[in-house]
């Protein structure tokens, strides 16, 4: 026992030695690890006796209230009053610290609490917010009957507090809802704002400006050749003001200032093609603008001169569009030097000839019903040629094909030599003069009378002013020569020209064959006289384009919105052309149309008129059109197409064919030809 004491009184003294701190820091971490210990073990408590909380008594929940009291307690003597205070108010929005609050709010849904109802257990993990709101309120009684404890009193909720802190949240839900209703409100705003100036921009500036960036990030190719162009139309207007009120010294200062600009500006179209020195001449002459204004400007005054020179520009653009519209015409119509040349050469060398060399092989073949015959009429050799060549090139069995060429007197020497020195491989050619054809005659020809009557000459040939390039300007497209040669209408004969064939392929020669076409021969027409392809639209090249339907003859019979279809390739079946009389419904039209009041001069009418439900709709891709006319004709529809056809005024022949369809038809024409050569015709 001493011996014990004796350790024991050493044990002790060596304590002292260490320090009176380290009780007091046990003590501390009992306090604090008490609270915690208690939560923890409520917890396992709560899992283990989710059976039992029906056999609870009354008992155990006041010793579960005590508890809780006694926790309160000791967390409450760790703290100060300021910290009390502080921490109450931080969490005051969230209700006053309650131990019942955080078990029934703040566990997850798989926790249980003691001491609820069982109705609430099985409906924990579904519970609303104002059904533990219920809840909470049906506890609190229990709460009210340990007020008269003045600790405690500040941390239990009570019905007022409840509303207080349910009417915080409503007025911060609605004050939330407020804000993002002001948000939704100003980007719709926003967006009707955006809309709103996205329809005031003009479509055709928005390739070179944009209306959402500043200047200085998208800079305008010709901002300053378009800010000369303004100053110098300003001081147009100001030089005559000046001189309606006699300021003549402005007026000299301005003029001279004006044709500085002038020449500088030149032909300039963007700023790349000005001087350097551009903006010293702009800053010149806006210094002198900006003088002349501070003495001049009259707004009336100014806005009637520009008013005025508005009026004449209109007029000089509709005088300069007349004379554009007669010049193209005229281009269309006219044969380059070169064709012109080539034309006169090969007639020279043909009729240098001996008769014998002026016939073609294969004669045998042009009566042939079982091959595939061509009927082309041209009076251009080179164009001929090109057709043949393009197709013969892309033929499968050349040595079956046919074509028969129908030009005037003036070129037939021409074209004959033409084939005679390049002969289409094994295919066979035939070359004859219209004006050899006996049959063909006014009386029986109505076109050939109408073409020789004073009348269609006065229309033709000096259409009340001909002296001047923009009379006339309506009748100009229909002022064609083609229109006065019987090559044109010579289509509406086919059956009489060969009246031993069966079926035959009609072409333009201004078309380019890409592909064999012998299908074309064995397409099933289902008892209709002509195959073409439509080229009718949504509401245009429709028969109403075409034909006077204020005209009762024409109403009666036809159908406005009937398709259109196109010449230039057409297989036509001369059986069944023959059992309709195809000839004879034409002559009876072309009579009731002497006076032109049916239609306008031209074939197309005539053709759709004569072939109205006697055509059989082909395959788009067998004839595409417009490359004559139509700048943005798709590439690959021309690459698909097996023939391509160059209707409209830009003839690939001619200097105002596009150029980005040239190609398609220079590529069969052999320019180191001697004959092409030496009439300068080149690529």
């Amino acid at each position: 026992m001493t011996i014990k004491r004796g350790f024991s009184g050493t044990s002790i003294h060596r304590n002292r030695g260490g320090g009176s701190r380290f009780p007091i820091a046990i003590l501390v971490l009992f306090l604090v690890l008490t609270p915690l210990i208690f939560f923890v073990g409520r917890g396992l408590y709560t899992t283990t006796s989710i059976d039992q909380n029906d056999i609870l008594t009354g008992s155990s929940k006041q010793d579960v209230d005590w508890r809780e009291r006694l926790a309160l307690q000791h967390v409450k003597s760790l703290f100060s009053k300021e910290v009390i205070d502080i921490i109450t108010a931080n969490t005051d929005d969230l209700g006053p610290l309650s131990l019942d609050f955080f078990r029934k709010n703040n566990l997850s849904s798989s926790w249980k609490v003691v001491g609820l109802d069982t109705s609430a257990e099985n409906n924990a993990t579904f519970a609303e917010p104002n059904q533990i709101d219920a809840n909470i309120k049906q506890q609190t009684p229990r709460f009210k009957k340990d007020d008269s404890s003045d600790d405690h009193s500040q941390l239990v909720d009570s019905p007022a507090k409840l509303a207080r802190r349910q009417l915080r949240e409503k007025r911060r839900e609605k004050r939330a809802a407020d804000l993002v209703k002001q948000d939704d409100e100003v980007i719709v705003k926003l967006e009707n704002a955006a809309i709103e100036r996205s329809k005031s921009v003009d479509s055709a500036v928005l390739g070179k400006y944009s209306i959402w960036r500043k200047e200085s990030e998208n800079e305008n190719s010709d901002s300053t050749v378009r800010l000369m162009r303004d100053q110098i139309i300003m001081a147009r207007v100001y030089i005559s003001i000046a001189n309606m009120k006699k300021k003549h010294d402005l007026a000299q200062e301005l003029q001279s200032r004006l044709k500085e600009s002038q020449r500088f500006l030149g032909e300039a179209t963007s700023d790349a093609d000005l001087h350097h020195s551009a903006p010293e001449k702009i800053k010149a002459m806006g210094q002198v603008l900006s003088k002349v204004r501070e003495q001049l400007y009259d707004c009336k005054l100014v806005t009637g001169k520009l008013r005025a020179m508005l009026q004449s520009a209109d007029e000089q653009v509709r005088s300069l569009k007349k004379q554009s519209t007669f010049l193209s015409q005229l281009a269309a119509k006219t044969i380059p030097n070169g064709i012109h040349c080539l034309s006169m050469r090969l007639t020279i060398e043909y009729y240098l000839l001996p008769p014998e060399k002026r016939k073609f092989p294969r004669s045998e073949n042009l009566e042939n019903p079982n091959l595939y015959h061509y009927a082309l009429f041209s009076d251009n050799v080179l164009a001929a040629s090109v057709v043949v060549n393009s197709t013969i090139m892309n033929a499968k069995e050349p040595e079956k094909h046919v074509f028969h060429i129908v030009t005037d007197k003036l070129n037939f020497g021409a074209m004959n030599m033409w084939f005679l020195l390049n002969p289409p491989r094994k295919a066979t050619i035939h070359v004859e003069n219209v004006d050899e054809f006996k049959w063909l005659n006014s009386s029986y020809c109505p076109v050939l009378r109408q073409l020789e009557s004073a009348a269609m000459k006065e229309y033709y040939f000096k259409a009340n002013h001909p002296t001047t390039l923009s009379a006339g300007s309506s009748n100009l497209k229909y002022r064609n020569p083609k229109y006065l040669s019987m090559l044109n209408h010579l289509r509406f004969y086919l059956p009489e020209v060969y009246p031993k064939l069966d079926k035959i392929l009609f072409l333009d020669d201004d078309i380019v064959v890409q592909k064999d076409l012998t299908r074309l021969w064995s397409v099933d027409l289902h008892g209709k006289v002509n195959g073409a392809v439509e080229t009718c639209g949504e509401s245009f090249h429709r028969f109403d384009k075409y034909l006077n339907f204020s005209n009762p003859h024409i109403a009666r019979n036809f159908d406005p919105n009937a398709c259109g279809w196109a010449y230039g390739m057409n297989i036509f079946d001369l059986k069944e052309w023959k059992k309709k009389d195809i000839t004879g419904i034409y002559h009876k039209w072309q009579n009731m149309n002497e006076d032109r009041v049916l239609w306008k001069l031209g074939t197309l009418p005539p053709g759709l008129i004569t072939f109205y439900r006697l055509t059989h709709p082909l395959e788009k891709s067998w004839h595409v059109l417009g490359l004559g006319y139509n700048p943005s004709v798709d590439r690959s529809e021309i690459g698909n197409a097996a023939v391509i056809h160059y209707n409209g005024n830009m003839k690939p022949w001619l200097e105002l064919a596009m150029t980005k369809y040239r190609s398609y038809w220079t590529k069969y024409i052999k320019f180191d030809h001697p004959y092409i050569r030496g009439c300068n015709l080149s690529e």
